[in-house]
């Protein structure tokens, strides 16, 4: 048999996965620091001078630890710790995490895009009440320097709900909690609040207009935009790679 190639025999390495990488280095640090549930961890600045890393590169990962309920992100207070897993279960919940992402998207750009669609056309006074309820406590959650999580959470459920198809309505409780995890790493990135709060309000306005076209295109959109979050590029990354 003849012999391969020194070409032949090298393997093409992985690209570095950097959430990874800098997740691992978290959980080591509260490893080491000995933290428990409910203990708070240092201020981002603190926490990434320490790591050796941007800031904004640790939100990120804070962001990926909050995904999986590893900790919980509180304005004003900082990353609580709500329990301690050890380093290779959260490893695998952040890979499973990025794998599912292009599905999720996949089924919300289905199911909500119908959901506004009807909503713009079956909506009662009461739901464009709720609608904008939901819009305001976004909004309130946004002006604190919140990131509006709750509101955009119940904005979804407004607009769920004014589309009275309890088939559907099912269909969005199911998914729920996977769509948590997309909104959380969402509204994580720099200014996303904000944007998303404004593509919330466009969704809005065509419902209240009862214009299904332009309430379905809004909604897509604000798929697409909300989509756009750092762990489905690397996803893409790794898959092109």
């Amino acid at each position: 048999m003849p012999k391969q190639s020194a070409t032949q025999q090298i393997s093409r390495v992985s690209r570095p996965r950097l959430y990874e990488q800098l997740v691992e280095q978290l959980m080591d640090y509260i490893e080491a620091a000995q933290l428990g549930p409910g203990d708070t961890l240092p201020a981002e600045r603190e926490l990434a001078e320490r790591l050796g890393v941007s800031r904004a590169t640790l939100a990120q990962a804070l962001v990926a630890l909050e995904v999986l309920g590893v900790i919980d992100v509180q304005h004003g207070t900082g990353a609580v710790l709500v329990y301690r897993p050890n380093v290779p279960s959260v490893l695998k919940g952040l890979r499973e995490h990025r794998s599912r992402l292009p599905e999720i998207v996949e089924a919300r750009s289905t199911l909500e895009v119908k959901l506004a669609e009807l909503a713009a056309a079956r909506r009662s006074d009461a739901d464009m009440k709720a609608i904008d309820e939901a819009l305001d406590a976004m909004a309130e959650e946004v002006a604190s320097g919140a990131k509006g999580a709750r509101g955009d959470e119940l904005f979804h459920q407004a607009v769920t709900a004014a589309a009275h198809s309890a088939v559907l309505g099912q269909l969005m409780t199911f998914i729920a909690g996977m769509i948590l995890e997309t909104r959380l790493e969402s509204l994580g990135q720099p200014g996303r609040p904000e944007q998303s709060l404004a593509s919330h309000r466009k969704i809005a306005d065509a419902i209240r207009d009862q214009d299904s076209a332009a309430a379905a295109a809004a909604m897509m959109e604000h798929i697409e935009l909300v989509s756009d979050v750092a762990l489905l590029k690397d996803v893409a990354l790794l898959k092109n790679g």
